[in-house]
């Protein structure tokens, strides 16, 4: 498998929520804020399907471009799914969930990743 650099990786899984009408995706890097992982991604869907749909594409253009599948957590129906990519973590929620748990103030602190700074890959 390959080992993309987790830019990169961010720039697959946003063009791939993108692709799928994925709303509000938000960027933000936390390397100065957590060991965890270099950036989270978060995204709204407004509907189960979409939800899914987001999940499936993310996870197969990661492999396209040789990543292992990512692992997940959530389910069908929780309205949010986590997909840990290791050094990318993406969340993806139905928008009322995302309202709810609003988890960008959390990590307020970390400097949002614009569309504009991503590779053309």
């Amino acid at each position: 498998m390959t080992d993309l650099d987790s830019k990169n990786k961010l720039s697959i899984i946003y063009k791939a929520l993108d692709s799928k009408k994925a709303e509000d995706i938000v960027m933000i890097d936390i390397t100065k804020l957590t060991p965890v992982a270099d950036y989270f991604i978060i995204a709204s869907c407004t509907n189960e399907s979409q939800l899914l749909a987001c999940v499936e594409e993310v996870e197969r253009k990661l492999r396209d471009s040789g990543v292992n599948t990512p692992k997940s957590e959530g389910r069908r129906g929780s309205g949010w799914i986590l997909l840990d990519c290791l050094d990318v973590i993406v969340h993806i929620f139905l928008t009322n969930e995302r309202e709810f748990y609003d988890i960008e103030r959390i990590w307020a602190d970390g400097n949002k990743v614009f569309p504009d700074e991503l590779s053309e890959e």
